[in-house]
């Protein structure tokens, strides 16, 4: 082979392989990497907030500090979902799939906030039902993604999201830190995982 045939051969072979990054880039799941932790650590951050002012101020108007979950996580994820698409100027199927459960998961939150606020049964078991939720959504993703860190996560997540039924009355509070466990381990943990594998897999 000449070396002019070499230098072909080498040329193509590149051209291959960036193609397969390219590829690789353009069809993972746009912003999985982010969404999680774009809500994983609002959600934590405000349920620990939370906790903590109703320890030292225990007054109704603390049990609306989630609510700035909603204020900091919808921006963030139409940031990322606005930046990715940019870049990838599509989204896969199963990208749709996940974006749409996750976008039902915080819908049904909220409404069931409001429901379950007008009908007085708000401290009973709301945390339980958001937990349970996010660990189902985890769960889920991690199925659809083919992603075991992600199934695992979700499966603890599920069983820890029982545990605030057990903190009623005075130990209501707990409920707020059990939950913010909770979202470590269904969004943050995974969240960082899952990053890091995206960016071995596109390394390669």
């Amino acid at each position: 082979m000449t070396t002019t045939n070499r230098d072909n051969a080498t040329s193509d072979e590149l051209d291959i392989i960036t193609r397969i990054r390219g590829e690789v880039m353009g069809n993972r799941v746009p912003t999985g990497e982010n969404l999680f932790l774009a809500w994983g650590y609002p959600a934590a951050f405000f349920l620990l907030l939370q906790f903590v002012a109703l320890l030292i101020w225990n007054e109704s108007w603390c049990s609306w500090i989630w609510l700035g979950t909603e204020f900091v996580g919808i921006p963030l994820m139409v940031y990322f979902l606005r930046k990715d698409y940019e870049r990838t100027g599509h989204r896969s199927l199963d990208s749709n799939v996940i974006l749409q459960m996750w976008i039902y998961i915080g819908c049904a939150c909220v409404i069931g906030a409001v429901a379950m606020g007008m009908a007085g049964v708000f401290e009973y078991c709301f945390c339980s039902l958001i937990a349970l939720l996010s660990s189902m959504g985890c769960f889920l993703t991690g199925v659809i993604l083919r992603f075991r860190p992600k199934t695992v996560c979700g499966i603890i997540a599920s069983l820890l999201s029982f545990i605030p039924l057990f903190f009623q009355g005075d130990l209501w509070p707990g409920q707020l830190l059990v939950t913010a466990i909770v979202f470590v381990v269904a969004l943050i943990i995974p969240g960082h995982l899952f990053k890091r594998f995206v960016g071995e897999v596109i390394g390669r």
